[in-house]
Protein backbone atom coordinates (compact mmCIF):
# COMPACT_ATOMS: atom_id res chain seq x y z
CA UNK A 1 0.00 0.00 0.00
CA UNK A 2 1.40 3.58 -0.90
CA UNK A 3 0.49 6.75 -0.13
CA UNK A 4 -1.96 8.81 -1.69
CA UNK A 5 1.18 11.12 -2.71
CA UNK A 6 3.05 8.86 -3.99
CA UNK A 7 -0.14 7.54 -6.58
CA UNK A 8 -0.16 10.76 -7.20
CA UNK A 9 3.29 11.45 -8.41
CA UNK A 10 3.12 7.93 -10.46
CA UNK A 11 0.38 8.77 -12.65
CA UNK A 12 1.21 12.13 -13.51
CA UNK A 13 4.89 10.04 -14.33
CA UNK A 14 2.88 8.00 -16.83
CA UNK A 15 1.56 11.25 -18.86
CA UNK A 16 2.24 10.70 -22.66
CA UNK A 17 0.18 14.19 -24.33
CA UNK A 18 -2.79 13.38 -26.59
CA UNK A 19 -1.65 15.50 -29.27
CA UNK A 20 -3.25 18.52 -31.42
CA UNK A 21 -5.54 19.26 -33.87
CA UNK A 22 -7.30 22.61 -35.21
CA UNK A 23 -10.66 23.70 -35.06
CA UNK A 24 -12.80 26.67 -35.30
CA UNK A 25 -12.12 29.57 -32.72
CA UNK A 26 -16.09 29.68 -31.78
CA UNK A 27 -16.53 25.80 -31.18
CA UNK A 28 -13.08 26.09 -28.74
CA UNK A 29 -14.97 26.57 -25.68
CA UNK A 30 -13.45 24.64 -22.67
CA UNK A 31 -10.56 22.78 -25.17
CA UNK A 32 -6.78 23.51 -24.11
CA UNK A 33 -4.86 25.81 -26.06
CA UNK A 34 -2.28 24.52 -27.71
CA UNK A 35 -0.37 27.52 -28.69
CA UNK A 36 0.64 30.93 -28.22
CA UNK A 37 -1.66 33.67 -29.66
CA UNK A 38 -0.26 36.74 -30.60
CA UNK A 39 -2.52 40.00 -31.88
CA UNK A 40 -2.68 41.27 -35.63
CA UNK A 41 -2.90 44.41 -34.06
CA UNK A 42 -2.86 47.32 -31.84
CA UNK A 43 -5.65 47.46 -29.47
CA UNK A 44 -7.33 49.74 -29.86
CA UNK A 45 -6.46 50.37 -33.10
CA UNK A 46 -6.86 54.18 -33.25
CA UNK A 47 -7.48 56.66 -30.75
CA UNK A 48 -11.03 56.33 -29.76
CA UNK A 49 -13.67 57.93 -27.76
CA UNK A 50 -14.49 56.54 -24.22
CA UNK A 51 -17.84 58.76 -24.20
CA UNK A 52 -19.90 60.70 -26.77
CA UNK A 53 -18.98 64.38 -26.47
CA UNK A 54 -16.55 66.21 -28.17
CA UNK A 55 -13.43 66.45 -28.99
CA UNK A 56 -10.63 69.16 -29.25
CA UNK A 57 -7.77 70.19 -27.85
CA UNK A 58 -7.02 70.56 -23.90
CA UNK A 59 -5.69 73.93 -24.53
CA UNK A 60 -8.91 75.58 -25.70
CA UNK A 61 -11.46 74.14 -22.56
CA UNK A 62 -13.20 77.14 -21.56
CA UNK A 63 -13.55 78.70 -24.07
CA UNK A 64 -16.56 78.77 -26.85
CA UNK A 65 -15.69 76.35 -29.60
CA UNK A 66 -16.56 75.91 -33.14
CA UNK A 67 -18.40 71.74 -33.97
CA UNK A 68 -16.74 71.43 -37.65
CA UNK A 69 -17.95 67.82 -38.29
CA UNK A 70 -20.22 65.22 -36.31
CA UNK A 71 -17.73 61.61 -36.51
CA UNK A 72 -20.00 58.20 -35.18
CA UNK A 73 -18.92 55.11 -34.97
CA UNK A 74 -17.34 53.63 -37.78
CA UNK A 75 -16.34 56.45 -39.88
CA UNK A 76 -13.12 58.26 -40.73
CA UNK A 77 -13.14 62.44 -39.69
CA UNK A 78 -12.42 64.32 -42.33
CA UNK A 79 -11.34 67.31 -40.87
CA UNK A 80 -8.33 68.23 -37.80
CA UNK A 81 -10.05 70.92 -35.47
CA UNK A 82 -8.30 73.61 -35.56
CA UNK A 83 -7.67 76.80 -32.72
CA UNK A 84 -10.87 76.68 -30.63
CA UNK A 85 -12.53 73.77 -32.82
CA UNK A 86 -14.09 70.96 -31.79
CA UNK A 87 -15.92 67.38 -33.22
CA UNK A 88 -18.32 66.26 -32.27
CA UNK A 89 -18.08 62.12 -31.28
CA UNK A 90 -19.77 59.02 -30.43
CA UNK A 91 -18.39 56.23 -28.18
CA UNK A 92 -15.75 54.20 -29.77
CA UNK A 93 -15.64 56.70 -32.91
CA UNK A 94 -11.83 57.96 -34.15
CA UNK A 95 -10.49 60.97 -32.31
CA UNK A 96 -9.22 63.13 -34.96
CA UNK A 97 -5.72 64.06 -35.42
CA UNK A 98 -4.80 67.23 -33.37
CA UNK A 99 -7.11 66.51 -30.36
CA UNK A 100 -6.55 65.34 -26.67
CA UNK A 101 -9.60 65.04 -24.90
CA UNK A 102 -13.04 64.61 -25.29
CA UNK A 103 -15.33 66.23 -23.02
CA UNK A 104 -18.65 64.59 -22.41
CA UNK A 105 -22.31 65.52 -24.16
CA UNK A 106 -23.63 66.17 -19.85
CA UNK A 107 -20.78 68.54 -19.21
CA UNK A 108 -21.17 70.82 -22.06
CA UNK A 109 -24.18 73.74 -23.57
CA UNK A 110 -24.41 74.72 -26.80
CA UNK A 111 -23.94 78.52 -26.52
CA UNK A 112 -25.47 79.32 -30.21
CA UNK A 113 -25.88 76.88 -33.39
CA UNK A 114 -22.71 75.07 -33.86
CA UNK A 115 -20.74 76.33 -31.00
CA UNK A 116 -20.27 74.69 -27.67
CA UNK A 117 -18.50 75.28 -24.47
CA UNK A 118 -17.16 73.27 -21.95
CA UNK A 119 -18.94 73.30 -18.61
CA UNK A 120 -17.85 70.31 -16.34
CA UNK A 121 -15.36 70.73 -13.64
CA UNK A 122 -13.09 67.32 -14.52
CA UNK A 123 -10.61 67.56 -17.69
CA UNK A 124 -9.96 63.91 -18.18
CA UNK A 125 -9.27 62.86 -21.45
CA UNK A 126 -12.19 60.42 -21.83
CA UNK A 127 -9.47 58.66 -25.09
CA UNK A 128 -8.25 55.44 -25.15
CA UNK A 129 -5.16 55.08 -26.58
CA UNK A 130 -3.71 53.48 -29.51
CA UNK A 131 -2.22 50.12 -28.63
CA UNK A 132 -2.98 51.06 -24.92
CA UNK A 133 -4.60 47.89 -24.55
CA UNK A 134 -2.18 45.28 -27.05
CA UNK A 135 -0.05 46.13 -29.15
CA UNK A 136 0.38 44.37 -32.54
CA UNK A 137 2.97 41.36 -31.58
CA UNK A 138 1.92 40.88 -28.38
CA UNK A 139 0.85 37.33 -26.28
CA UNK A 140 -2.92 37.77 -26.07
CA UNK A 141 -3.36 33.81 -24.72
CA UNK A 142 -0.94 31.30 -23.73
CA UNK A 143 -0.60 27.59 -24.15
CA UNK A 144 -2.22 25.35 -21.95
CA UNK A 145 -4.93 27.24 -20.52
CA UNK A 146 -8.53 26.63 -20.66
CA UNK A 147 -9.95 28.57 -23.10
CA UNK A 148 -13.19 30.77 -21.44
CA UNK A 149 -16.25 32.57 -23.38
CA UNK A 150 -13.55 35.74 -22.80
CA UNK A 151 -10.75 33.94 -24.55
CA UNK A 152 -13.05 33.13 -27.64
CA UNK A 153 -13.98 37.58 -27.87
CA UNK A 154 -10.01 37.49 -27.99
CA UNK A 155 -9.51 35.61 -30.68
CA UNK A 156 -12.22 37.01 -32.46
CA UNK A 157 -10.34 40.37 -31.45
CA UNK A 158 -7.01 39.73 -32.91
CA UNK A 159 -8.29 37.46 -36.39
CA UNK A 160 -7.23 34.63 -34.88
CA UNK A 161 -10.05 31.88 -36.41
CA UNK A 162 -8.62 29.02 -36.55
CA UNK A 163 -6.89 27.62 -33.19
CA UNK A 164 -4.52 24.88 -32.12
CA UNK A 165 -5.89 23.13 -29.25
CA UNK A 166 -5.32 19.53 -26.95
CA UNK A 167 -7.16 16.77 -28.42
CA UNK A 168 -9.37 15.19 -26.18
CA UNK A 169 -7.66 11.46 -24.35
CA UNK A 170 -10.08 9.23 -25.83
CA UNK A 171 -11.00 7.32 -22.37
CA UNK A 172 -12.79 3.73 -22.25
CA UNK A 173 -15.33 2.88 -19.07
CA UNK A 174 -16.20 0.25 -18.15
CA UNK A 175 -17.85 -1.27 -14.85
CA UNK A 176 -17.18 -5.29 -13.94
CA UNK A 177 -19.83 -7.34 -11.81
CA UNK A 178 -23.03 -9.81 -12.76
CA UNK A 179 -24.59 -7.58 -10.03
CA UNK A 180 -25.31 -4.62 -12.31
CA UNK A 181 -27.95 -4.06 -14.85
CA UNK A 182 -28.05 -0.92 -16.72
CA UNK A 183 -30.23 2.21 -15.58
CA UNK A 184 -32.81 1.27 -17.57
CA UNK A 185 -33.71 -2.04 -16.54
CA UNK A 186 -35.87 -2.94 -13.02
CA UNK A 187 -32.99 -4.55 -10.96
CA UNK A 188 -34.47 -7.71 -8.67
CA UNK A 189 -33.30 -8.24 -4.99
CA UNK A 190 -29.85 -9.44 -6.27
CA UNK A 191 -29.13 -7.14 -8.65
CA UNK A 192 -28.00 -2.90 -8.34
CA UNK A 193 -28.20 -0.50 -11.32
CA UNK A 194 -25.11 0.58 -13.12
CA UNK A 195 -24.41 3.87 -11.65
CA UNK A 196 -20.39 4.20 -11.73
CA UNK A 197 -20.10 4.20 -15.63
CA UNK A 198 -22.53 6.94 -16.09
CA UNK A 199 -20.98 8.57 -12.93
CA UNK A 200 -17.69 8.36 -14.71
CA UNK A 201 -18.72 9.23 -17.95
CA UNK A 202 -20.18 12.66 -17.22
CA UNK A 203 -16.52 13.17 -15.11
CA UNK A 204 -14.61 12.59 -18.32
CA UNK A 205 -17.00 14.91 -20.17
CA UNK A 206 -16.15 17.64 -17.26
CA UNK A 207 -12.35 16.82 -17.46
CA UNK A 208 -12.58 17.85 -20.74
CA UNK A 209 -11.98 13.95 -22.06
CA UNK A 210 -13.89 12.00 -24.75
CA UNK A 211 -15.62 8.96 -23.16
CA UNK A 212 -16.57 5.98 -24.77
CA UNK A 213 -18.36 3.00 -22.67
CA UNK A 214 -18.11 -0.18 -23.15
CA UNK A 215 -20.71 -1.71 -21.31
CA UNK A 216 -20.90 -3.89 -18.02
CA UNK A 217 -18.40 -6.87 -18.05
CA UNK A 218 -19.82 -9.91 -16.24
CA UNK A 219 -17.56 -12.01 -13.57
CA UNK A 220 -16.20 -14.10 -16.30
CA UNK A 221 -12.34 -13.57 -16.76
CA UNK A 222 -12.37 -14.57 -20.54
CA UNK A 223 -14.87 -12.10 -21.45
CA UNK A 224 -13.55 -9.77 -18.87
CA UNK A 225 -10.07 -10.37 -20.80
CA UNK A 226 -11.43 -9.46 -24.34
CA UNK A 227 -13.14 -6.13 -23.03
CA UNK A 228 -10.29 -5.35 -21.58
CA UNK A 229 -8.10 -6.03 -24.54
CA UNK A 230 -10.24 -4.37 -26.69
CA UNK A 231 -10.64 -0.97 -24.97
CA UNK A 232 -6.50 -0.82 -24.62
CA UNK A 233 -6.26 -1.31 -28.14
CA UNK A 234 -9.15 1.67 -28.95
CA UNK A 235 -7.94 4.24 -25.57
CA UNK A 236 -5.43 6.57 -24.32
CA UNK A 237 -7.13 5.97 -20.82
CA UNK A 238 -9.19 2.86 -19.64
CA UNK A 239 -11.45 3.15 -16.11
CA UNK A 240 -12.59 -0.22 -14.97
CA UNK A 241 -15.16 0.07 -12.04
CA UNK A 242 -14.86 -3.10 -9.45
CA UNK A 243 -13.47 -6.05 -9.46
CA UNK A 244 -10.18 -4.63 -7.52
CA UNK A 245 -10.65 -5.70 -4.25
CA UNK A 246 -10.19 -9.29 -2.85
CA UNK A 247 -13.21 -11.02 -3.50
CA UNK A 248 -13.44 -14.70 -5.31
CA UNK A 249 -14.70 -12.48 -8.32
CA UNK A 250 -12.49 -9.63 -7.83
CA UNK A 251 -9.82 -10.93 -10.99
CA UNK A 252 -9.64 -7.38 -12.12
CA UNK A 253 -5.98 -7.05 -11.77
CA UNK A 254 -4.90 -10.44 -12.87
CA UNK A 255 -6.69 -9.50 -16.14
CA UNK A 256 -4.66 -6.61 -16.74
CA UNK A 257 -1.62 -8.67 -16.04
CA UNK A 258 -2.93 -10.95 -18.43
CA UNK A 259 -3.40 -7.95 -20.93
CA UNK A 260 -0.06 -6.76 -20.71
CA UNK A 261 -0.34 -4.33 -18.46
CA UNK A 262 2.28 -3.60 -15.48
CA UNK A 263 0.54 -2.68 -12.67
CA UNK A 264 2.22 0.18 -10.72
CA UNK A 265 0.16 0.07 -7.44
CA UNK A 266 -2.54 -1.54 -6.41
CA UNK A 267 -3.56 0.08 -2.97
CA UNK A 268 -3.70 3.69 -1.83
CA UNK A 269 -2.98 4.48 2.00
CA UNK A 270 -6.72 6.57 1.22
CA UNK A 271 -10.54 6.65 2.47
CA UNK A 272 -12.52 5.99 0.35
CA UNK A 273 -10.80 4.36 -2.68
CA UNK A 274 -8.14 1.81 -1.02
CA UNK A 275 -8.05 -0.80 -3.84
CA UNK A 276 -7.14 1.87 -6.37
CA UNK A 277 -5.33 0.41 -8.98
CA UNK A 278 -3.39 1.74 -11.63
CA UNK A 279 -0.86 0.28 -14.55
CA UNK A 280 0.66 1.63 -17.88
CA UNK A 281 0.46 -0.78 -21.14
CA UNK A 282 2.29 0.45 -24.47
CA UNK A 283 -1.39 1.65 -25.96
CA UNK A 284 -3.00 3.47 -22.62
CA UNK A 285 -2.89 4.06 -19.09
CA UNK A 286 -5.73 1.98 -16.99
CA UNK A 287 -7.21 2.55 -13.74
CA UNK A 288 -9.10 -0.02 -11.55
CA UNK A 289 -11.60 1.60 -9.81
CA UNK A 290 -13.06 0.54 -6.73
CA UNK A 291 -16.59 -0.07 -7.40
CA UNK A 292 -18.40 1.85 -4.40
CA UNK A 293 -19.61 5.18 -6.09
CA UNK A 294 -18.39 7.55 -3.64
CA UNK A 295 -14.67 5.61 -3.82
CA UNK A 296 -14.73 5.84 -7.77
CA UNK A 297 -15.95 9.40 -7.85
CA UNK A 298 -13.50 10.70 -5.47
CA UNK A 299 -10.52 8.60 -6.86
CA UNK A 300 -11.37 10.03 -10.70
CA UNK A 301 -11.64 13.37 -9.20
CA UNK A 302 -7.84 13.02 -7.10
CA UNK A 303 -6.04 11.12 -9.64
CA UNK A 304 -8.09 10.75 -12.91
CA UNK A 305 -9.20 14.43 -13.47
CA UNK A 306 -5.46 15.57 -13.30
CA UNK A 307 -4.08 13.09 -15.57
CA UNK A 308 -6.62 13.38 -18.57
CA UNK A 309 -5.74 17.57 -18.00
CA UNK A 310 -2.17 16.99 -18.16
CA UNK A 311 -2.30 15.16 -21.14
CA UNK A 312 -4.33 17.83 -23.06
CA UNK A 313 -1.10 20.05 -21.54
CA UNK A 314 -2.84 21.91 -19.17
CA UNK A 315 -2.33 21.86 -15.15
CA UNK A 316 -5.42 21.80 -13.31
CA UNK A 317 -6.04 21.92 -9.79
CA UNK A 318 -9.07 22.24 -8.41
CA UNK A 319 -10.93 24.94 -6.77
CA UNK A 320 -9.96 25.56 -3.30
CA UNK A 321 -11.42 27.43 -0.31
CA UNK A 322 -10.61 27.86 2.96
CA UNK A 323 -13.19 28.02 5.69
CA UNK A 324 -13.46 27.10 9.36
CA UNK A 325 -15.17 23.93 10.55
CA UNK A 326 -18.66 24.87 11.49
CA UNK A 327 -18.79 21.71 14.20
CA UNK A 328 -16.21 19.03 15.60
CA UNK A 329 -16.01 15.73 13.29
CA UNK A 330 -14.53 12.85 14.42
CA UNK A 331 -13.61 9.61 12.68
CA UNK A 332 -14.01 5.94 13.98
CA UNK A 333 -10.17 5.26 12.10
CA UNK A 334 -7.38 7.09 10.94
CA UNK A 335 -5.08 4.29 9.74
CA UNK A 336 -5.41 5.99 6.04
CA UNK A 337 -5.68 9.41 5.01
CA UNK A 338 -9.27 10.56 4.62
CA UNK A 339 -11.61 12.66 1.95
CA UNK A 340 -15.10 13.94 3.88
CA UNK A 341 -17.66 15.18 1.46
CA UNK A 342 -18.86 18.80 3.01
CA UNK A 343 -21.44 21.27 2.52
CA UNK A 344 -20.43 25.11 2.87
CA UNK A 345 -23.18 26.73 5.36
CA UNK A 346 -24.81 30.33 4.68
CA UNK A 347 -22.28 31.43 6.96
CA UNK A 348 -19.52 30.11 4.92
CA UNK A 349 -18.57 27.43 7.34
CA UNK A 350 -17.88 23.45 6.65
CA UNK A 351 -19.96 20.73 8.00
CA UNK A 352 -20.00 17.45 6.25
CA UNK A 353 -22.55 15.75 5.15
CA UNK A 354 -24.26 12.41 6.22
CA UNK A 355 -21.86 10.08 4.97
CA UNK A 356 -22.87 6.19 5.36
CA UNK A 357 -19.76 4.91 4.14
CA UNK A 358 -18.05 4.70 0.35
CA UNK A 359 -21.60 3.27 -0.81
CA UNK A 360 -23.35 6.26 0.40
CA UNK A 361 -24.21 7.42 -3.45
CA UNK A 362 -26.78 10.42 -2.52
CA UNK A 363 -23.95 12.01 -0.53
CA UNK A 364 -21.76 13.39 -3.26
CA UNK A 365 -24.94 15.25 -4.88
CA UNK A 366 -25.85 16.70 -1.55
CA UNK A 367 -21.75 17.85 -0.93
CA UNK A 368 -20.23 21.46 -2.33
CA UNK A 369 -16.67 19.96 -1.82
CA UNK A 370 -14.59 17.31 -0.23
CA UNK A 371 -11.82 18.61 2.44
CA UNK A 372 -8.62 16.36 3.09
CA UNK A 373 -7.56 14.77 6.44
CA UNK A 374 -4.49 13.05 7.40
CA UNK A 375 -3.58 9.94 7.92
CA UNK A 376 -3.26 9.53 12.48
CA UNK A 377 -5.57 12.56 12.42
CA UNK A 378 -9.28 11.65 14.21
CA UNK A 379 -10.90 14.66 14.92
CA UNK A 380 -11.61 18.34 13.54
CA UNK A 381 -12.22 21.12 15.70
CA UNK A 382 -14.98 23.49 14.93
CA UNK A 383 -12.98 26.84 13.78
CA UNK A 384 -10.20 24.45 12.33
CA UNK A 385 -9.61 25.88 9.10
CA UNK A 386 -9.83 23.18 6.45
CA UNK A 387 -9.18 23.43 2.49
CA UNK A 388 -12.49 22.45 1.01
CA UNK A 389 -11.87 21.25 -2.92
CA UNK A 390 -14.83 21.92 -4.76
CA UNK A 391 -16.28 19.00 -6.62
Amino acid sequence: MISFEEAFDIVMGSCVESGTEKVHFNTSLNRILAEDIFSDADMPPFNRAAVDGYACRREDIGKELDVVETVQAGQMPHKKPGKEQCVKIMTGSIVPEGCNMVFMVEDSREVSPGKVVFTGSSSKSNMSLRGEDVRAGDRVLSSGKMIKPQDIALMASVGHTEVLVARKPRTGIMSTGDELVEPSEKPDLSHIRNSNAYQLVAQVERAGGLPVYYGIAPDNEELTYRMVIKAVDENEIVLLTGGVSMGDFDFVPGVLRKAGVKILFDQVRVQPGKPTTFGVHDKAVVFGLPGNPVSSFVQFETLVRPLINLKMGHHWKSPVMILPMADDYRRRSADRAGWIPVIITGESEVRPVEYHGSAHISSIPMADGIIPITAGQYELKRGDRVEVRMI
